[in-house]
């Protein structure tokens, strides 16, 4: 799907508050309520809009601490990582995860309540997938910027 500028104009928008009416983004996009609605359902329909959802604060949610962790495999063959993929994709407080170039193999971003509790899923990670060489963490001691906006202007 090629998008144009109202289009672009609108995943803006979205991106900074996916709660906003149709008439609210009319306000801001020179197009009616109705041309908007269509064009979110075609972006969505697209798989350009993957989803709607609210960013929450950790610390308010009961979750302070980010954990950064670079983890390393014994090695990339197919067979192990499709596991190891779906592992990392069902594991509910990993925010991120991301297959790399350079040192480490993945990089994640893990949401926990505590320590125990972080420790606990990365115990269970390199349990349940045997070819998990290391992993190194790092916590963040501040949060600077949150976000999964793409610019688009």
């Amino acid at each position: 799907m090629e998008l144009d500028r109202f289009d672009r104009q609108l995943l803006h928008l979205v991106q900074q508050d996916s709660a906003q009416t149709a008439e609210r983004l009319a306000e801001q996009v020179p197009l009616s309520p109705s041309a908007i609605q269509r064009r979110l359902k075609k972006l969505r329909e697209n798989g350009v809009i993957l989803r709607d959802t609210a960013i929450v604060d950790p610390a308010a949610a009961g979750r302070p601490t980010l954990y950064l962790v670079s983890l390393e495999v014994e090695t990339e063959r197919p067979e192990l990582q499709k596991p190891l993929h779906q592992w990392l994709a069902a594991e509910e407080c990993i925010q991120q995860a991301f297959y790399v170039t350079g040192q480490a193999d993945y990089r994640l971003i893990v949401s926990a309540p505590d320590t125990q509790t972080f420790d606990a899923i990365m115990e269970r990670l390199v349990r349940d997938n045997p070819h998990v060489k290391r992993f190194s963490t790092n916590v963040a001691l501040k949060i600077i910027k949150q976000s999964l906006a793409l610019p688009l202007l």
